[in-house]
């Protein structure tokens, strides 16, 4: 893993439903690296978090919300999953407008589970090659990518994109997405 001094990590996520180890751990491995990750969200105050989609975990506070940060204002963007957070994430345009700058603006994205539903709202896997929960990989088919059944998968077509499938894969997915910043 790299050494994230002056690098900020921004998770984006709905208001509830997010997948707690998906935010969690990702988000340990930031602050152990030196960086600064960001919770970025809807609206202000703090998100729910679930284990398993339907047993409530905690809640985290929101650091800023939608429309208050660019892809300039971040080094790498983390979409936890969580099925309902990843589906009412994708209808918010500000999240989806952050997702495609971010790729536009060549940056690196790292999405689990649910978390590439945003990508494919936002028009962004075509050419792509990726994972995700299984459910999904017909979503990401009819948006023009490839999915893989792999822990994680790495595509660098366009901008930087990693992706894995769910909980069990979260050691692959945070050494390969803090891996995208050197």
């Amino acid at each position: 893993m790299s050494h994230l001094d002056g690098r900020t990590v921004v998770f984006v996520t709905a208001m509830r439903g997010i997948e707690e180890p998906e935010l969690v751990e990702p988000w340990k491995a930031v602050l152990e690296h030196g960086g600064t990750p960001l919770l970025v969200a809807p609206e202000a105050g703090e998100v729910k978090a679930v284990v398993g989609d339907l047993d409530p975990a905690g809640t985290y506070p929101v650091d800023r919300v939608l429309g208050e940060v660019g892809a300039e204002d971040l080094d790498l963007l983390v979409l936890p999953g969580g099925t309902v957070n990843a589906d009412s994430l994708r209808l918010e345009k500000e999240a989806v407008a952050l997702v495609r700058a971010v790729a536009e603006a060549g940056k690196p994205i790292a999405a689990v589970c649910h978390g590439p539903w945003a990508l494919v709202e936002a028009d962004l896997l075509a050419g792509k090659t990726l994972t995700s929960y299984p459910s999904l990989q017909t979503d990401i088919r009819n948006a023009g990518g490839t999915w893989q059944d792999a822990e994680v998968v790495v595509c660098h077509e366009r901008f930087p994109l990693v992706t894995s499938r769910t909980p069990d894969d979260l050691p692959a997915f945070v050494r390969e997405a803090l891996g995208t910043l050197g």
